[in-house]
């Protein structure tokens, strides 16, 4: 069994890939050729947006959207700070480090694993440039709120939306909910390619001609460069591989619905299931649940040969890196509670539009097993 099974979504459009690669091959334009162009206005039109910025990955998006937003250090050298979650993957912080900025957490909420908004305004400070959202395991954050104190004191919003692509939240498309929204193509996304990809969404004219200068070294043309931009191109080949996916994109997002259903049906006496908000939708990104003692359930899926993966066991705070930035702000063990508490439970399970019945009967009998067990003992009172 694969965690992520690209083999069998390959032989699925196995037809639709080698055509569109076999394209690329012919008219030999790998960067920036108009499979580039297509995607970005399919996707485009997709979400409602007035722009799509593809780039080379979605760490790089996040980037981009920091540089056309001026997010960085003012004139004395200081860093500005942009508010964001310490509960996913390091690169969310990592782009605000690299952009010159500082990162500054706060809590998440305990159902959805998003930033809390209650707790958002009490971060804010003078330095305070953006706020940077994650839309983790497939399901966007609360980004009404969200957008409604970036509105208040005149913040920008970025979404993190490399997990969501595909999600609805209260009708609108995530990617497509705040300022700019980043995504990302990485292989085992719902909407992956194979290699690195990412893109930014906007509908703010000046800001996406910002990001296709800042994406291809700052050039506003051939060797006229406005702007000290980064190599961030989306390879033409890895957009041809996402057009092909595109055709199935929403078959596959069905799938995982009803893939995650009945991984709740079987599940949601034994452990701690995901929750979907009644106002949006999730890609199931990921399927996430919590246990008591993780470390065995983990031991006991590995024994039956089922994979499964930890989506995050460190908090940003808590990361070595971050050690000076942590004393600084006076950041430790218990600053984020909820962060801290989900980085010790959650467990993903295999997640995939091809997985069938029995796989996923297997798997929830797994864990059912495991939690039982004397060493998972207590995992069954958690209910939802």
């Amino acid at each position: 069994m694969e965690f992520v099974d690209l083999k069998a979504q390959y032989r699925h459009i196995q037809a639709r890939v080698d055509a569109r690669m076999r394209a690329v091959l012919e008219h030999q334009r790998f960067i920036l050729g108009p499979e580039v162009a297509e995607l970005e206005e399919r996707l485009a039109s997709r979400v409602g947006s007035r722009h799509f910025v593809t780039c080379a990955s979605g760490t790089d998006a996040l980037l981009l959207a920091l540089m056309a937003l001026g997010v960085g250090r003012d004139e004395d050298g200081q860093p500005d700070e942009v508010i964001t979650t310490p509960f996913t993957f390091f690169a969310t912080g990592e782009m605000i480090t690299l952009a010159g900025a500082r990162p500054v957490f706060v809590d998440i909420e305990p159902v959805g694993y998003n930033i809390d908004p209650e707790k958002i305004e009490a971060a804010i400070t003078p330095r305070t440039k953006a706020i940077l959202p994650v839309s983790l395991y497939g399901q966007p954050a609360e980004m009404d709120a969200i957008n409604a104190i970036g509105e208040r004191h005149g913040l920008a919003v970025i979404e993190d939306a490399a997990q969501s692509f595909g999600a609805l939240y209260r009708g609108g498309h995530s990617g497509n909910l705040s300022t700019i929204g980043c995504t990302s193509f990485f292989p085992s996304k719902p909407l992956g390619c194979y290699g690195d990809g990412g893109a930014c969404c906007t509908n703010d004219d000046a800001l996406a001609g910002a990001m296709r200068e800042l994406r291809n070294h700052g050039q506003e043309g051939r060797y006229r460069h406005t702007r000290i931009g980064i190599n961030g191109r989306l390879d033409t080949l890895q957009a041809a591989v996402l057009l092909a996916k595109l055709e199935v994109f929403d078959e596959e997002l069905t799938a995982r619905a009803e893939i995650a259903n009945r991984y709740t049906a079987l599940l949601q006496n034994a452990v701690r299931t995901p929750r979907v908000l009644a106002d949006r939708t999730s890609v199931w990104a990921q399927y996430t649940i919590e246990v008591d003692d993780r470390s065995a359930v983990e031991s006991a899926l590995h024994g039956a040969d089922i994979p499964s993966a930890v989506h995050y066991p460190v908090p940003l705070h808590l990361q070595a890196v971050y050690a000076p930035l942590a004393k600084e702000m006076s950041w430790g063990r218990g600053s984020f509670p909820v962060a801290e508490r989900a980085a010790e439970r959650v467990l993903s399970l295999p997640m995939h539009p091809y997985l069938t019945p029995a796989q996923i009967e297997r798997v929830a009998e797994a864990v059912k097993v495991a939690v039982r067990g004397p060493v998972g003992a207590g995992a069954a009172t958690l209910g939802r």
